[in-house]
Order: C-alpha cells, then structure tokens, then sequence
C-alpha cells in the first residue's frame, strides 16, 4: 500500500490583532491617543534632516529675493503672481493646467515605483508634526512610558503646568506657521507692516491668520494621524497606484514566523523548537505614528515612515542576527519572488508624466514677456468725416516682465495713409498696464477694406508680436 503523499504546508500566518480596526479607535468608537515611542536609527536620523531642510525653505521662500521681487508673492487681491523671478497675471492661469497635470502624473509615478515616500518623507503634516509638534511633547512630557503614566493618572499642579507650557509652545509655533503661509500671499515686508499697524487696520489678514493658527493647532494639538487615516484620499489611492513590485515597508513573513521570545538551549543539549526571528518585542507597533502592527501586512493606514525599520533593526542588532525584518522592499520581494523596476505601469506613467513636463516647458518657454491685444473700438466700424474715412482702434498693452520695460509701436500698412499713435513709445512698470489710441485715416476715393500690422517690441528682450488688424470702409468704396 502506496504511503500517503505529504500534503504542501500553507505559509506561516501574522499572528497577533487583526486588521478590522483603527488602533486609533477603541471599542466603543472614541478616541485612543497615540504616543509613539522614540526612536533612533539611520531613516530617522535622514528623515530629520530632510524635515529640517524642507521646514528652512518653507520659511525662506517669502525672504528671499529674485529679481527683486519675492521668490513667491502670490498677490492674489491684484491678481499678480510672482514666482521665482517671473511674473504672472490672471491670463496666465492656464498655465496651471499644465502644472497640476505635472504634479498628477509625478504622483503616480512616484507611488508606482516608491510607494508612499511622500507620506513619510515629505508631507507637510509628517514634516511638522513628527518634526516640531512632536519634538516639543518630548521635551516636555518626556519619553512615552512617562506620558502615558501622566495621561492615566490624575491632574496635579506638576502636570497642568507641563500641559499649559505644551499646548502655548503649539500655539506659538501655529502662529508662527501661520504668519509664514500669509506672507507667501502678502509678501514679507508687508506682513511686516500689517503686524505694525494692528488688526483693526488689517481685519481680513488678521482674520485669516487667526483661522489658519486654529486650523494647524487643531491638527497638530489633537487631530493628528486621523487627518491621514481619515481625511487624505492618497491613502486611499494609493492601492490603485501601486503593484507587487512597488517599493512599501513591510515584514519578511517567512524569517519572522513562528514568532516569540529568544529561547535558549536547554540541559543537556536539547535544541529548542524552531523559532522565527521575531522575537515579539512589539517595538515597531509602539513607534508607530498611526499605531499599526506592520507585521499584519500592507495597511492603508502605514505611511512609509520607516520608524519600525529602525526599531526592529536595533532589536535585530542586540540580538546578534541580521537586520532586514522589516523592511524597504516589494510585496513580491518580501515573498522571496524577487522585485522589477521597469514594467509597464512605470513606463506608462512615466511616458505621461514626461509629456505634461514637456508640454509645461514648451508653455513657460513661449510665453511672452508682454500681453498686447489690439481691438476695434467699441460700436464704431469706420468714421465718415469730411472727405476721410477713419478707422480707430485701442491697444491694450500689460508688461509681464518682473522689472521695468519699454515697448515701442510700428504700424506695418500696404496702403499709404495717415497714422496716428500717440505714443510711439511706451514705458510700463511690472505688470502695469496701458492702453494706447491708434487712428488710420484714408481719403473716401481711395478707402478700401485692407489688412495691415500693429508691430510691439519689448526692448529689453527684443520680442516681437505682430498684431493683425483690418481696416474697413463703405461697400464699393474705392472701386
């Protein structure tokens, strides 16, 4: 009788709690503070200074000067926009077609091949929250243990001063921020200025500053990792965007299974059952800023942070055996099947992403330094004086240049006649604009409907617009 044949034994199994819940959330459905505990390593030591790098130019961009102007100035009541030494205005808003399609497709090929990266490396709420909000409940709760003792236990003098020199250092830096993001749109110097004179001279900027202190102290404060667990659609997205060969944190299944303590040889030589290497220490779920177990697999809620790298590797380190538990890797890396880069959703994506970037350079590069229109004016097709026949016209003319300009007017006609410009030249300020009367006058005999140019050159960068324009006259006239 043939011995039955061994039958496959199905993959180790995560063990621990389950992936039906918030681990923000309790039972009953109110709120569990999360209190991730500290954690050092080389992602966090890198982390911290790409937090601290995008923090410094997040606050320089309204002090530092290009071309005279701020490096972003978005002066939204004029409808003028400076942005690093160029200068826009309403009729340019059709560039940010251009610039949103960019930012899209960027995002999808970003989440393709690195996955949430974003989240944990350059989100402005991973950026200041885990980079100065966080850093100051350190300082003055202390470590984790520390704080959670101090939250279950009752109010004394001790913790009512600490909770008071906390929540004013948040509301200092709220308002701070705040006072950053309206300089972006009053520029520096003039934030200065409103500051100086009150709020009573300035209602509306104080206003908004006021709400935009609320709104960062109400997320920083308190709302925290629900602001990506439950209000940002990227978490969302992400699935759709990415594959089994998208870069994600993750924990080797098959090295870390069975999991448990460190177990030790017993008397007389008996080697232990076999263990996997995780020895169940629990220190990537207490690092982590939105309280996940990694080891359940992949989670909307896991924003690529790497602070569970860093922690599993330094029990890993202790223990004498190799780092890598948790780790940067694919979901088909982690499964031992190896990982690819090119494949086709990033070339796709890629090719798309390209094309928009190249379709925003090809818009920024042929957008002229000036707007000129030349239109008819207003319920008048021709004027019959005398023996003449006038046609009369209107140059609108906008310098979009970030400094001063001059622009001259040359009139190119077939038929001789009488031009008039009063300005032959004109000098126009940033974004300043003008308008210009233009008169051609013809004798009655000699008027017929012809076409002729209105030539604008910008002295400065010496571009030309060549305007077209017809001039009109009686039917049969000149015949």
């Amino acid at each position: 009788m043939a011995s039955p044949q061994p039958q496959p034994q199905p993959p180790p199994q995560p063990q621990g709690p389950g992936l039906g819940h918030l681990p923000s959330v309790k039972a009953d459905g109110s709120r569990l503070a999360i209190h991730p505990a500290d954690v050092h390593g080389r992602f966090m030591t890198r982390r911290r200074a790409v937090f601290a790098a995008l923090i410094a130019i997040y606050v320089a961009l309204p002090l530092i000067h290009v071309g005279g102007r701020p490096s972003i100035h978005l002066d939204v009541a004029a409808r003028r926009f400076y942005l690093f030494g160029n200068t826009y205005n309403a009729q340019d808003f059709w560039l940010v077609l251009f610039l949103l399609t960019t930012i899209g497709f960027g995002l999808f090929f970003v989440t393709a091949w690195l996955g949430r990266v974003w989240c944990g490396w350059a989100c402005p709420q991973t950026v200041f929250l885990e980079g100065v909000y966080r850093q100051i409940e350190r300082w003055i709760d202390g470590p984790r243990e520390r704080r959670l003792r101090r939250a279950a236990g009752p109010w004394t003098a001790a913790r009512v001063v600490r909770a008071v020199a906390k929540h004013g250092a948040y509301v200092v830096v709220s308002l701070f921020l705040a006072h950053v993001a309206l300089s972006l749109f009053v520029s520096a110097q003039g934030l200065t200025g409103m500051v100086r004179d009150g709020p009573a001279q300035h209602p509306v900027a104080f206003a908004w500053a006021m709400a935009v202190t609320g709104a960062l102290y109400f997320n920083f404060a308190w709302f925290r990792e629900q602001l990506c667990v439950v209000l940002c659609p990227y978490g969302r997205l992400q699935s759709a965007m990415q594959d089994r060969d998208s870069l994600i944190i993750g924990y080797d299944l098959g090295r870390g299974e069975p999991r448990g303590r460190v177990q030790k040889v017993k008397a007389g030589g008996v080697e232990p059952s076999r263990q996997g290497d995780c020895v169940d220490c629990r220190k990537c779920v207490l690092v982590c800023p939105t309280g996940i177990d990694i080891r359940n697999g992949l989670q909307m809620d896991c924003i690529a942070c790497a602070q569970c790298v860093d922690a599993c590797d330094e029990v890993m380190d202790k223990l004498g055996r190799p780092r890598g538990l948790v780790r940067y890797d694919s979901l088909n890396g982690l499964a031992g099947q190896g990982g690819r880069v090119p494949r086709p959703r990033l070339f796709i994506y890629g090719g798309l992403l390209l094309a928009s970037v190249l379709a925003l350079g090809v818009s920024l590069a042929r957008r002229t330094p000036f707007e000129a229109n030349l239109l008819r004016l207003q319920g008048t097709t021709y004027v019959l004086e005398g023996g003449t026949i006038r046609n009369q016209f209107d140059l609108h003319l906008v310098n979009k240049n970030p400094t001063e300009s001059t622009f001259s007017l040359r009139v190119d006609s077939p038929v001789e006649a009488s031009v008039v410009v009063p300005q032959r030249q004109v000098k126009l300020a940033s974004l300043e604009s003008f308008r210009v009367p233009l008169f051609l006058t013809l004798e009655r005999g000699q008027a017929r409907p012809f076409t002729f140019y209105l030539e604008v050159t910008d002295e400065s960068s010496g571009q030309v617009k060549r305007l077209e324009a017809h001039f009109l006259a009686p039917p049969g006239n000149g015949t």
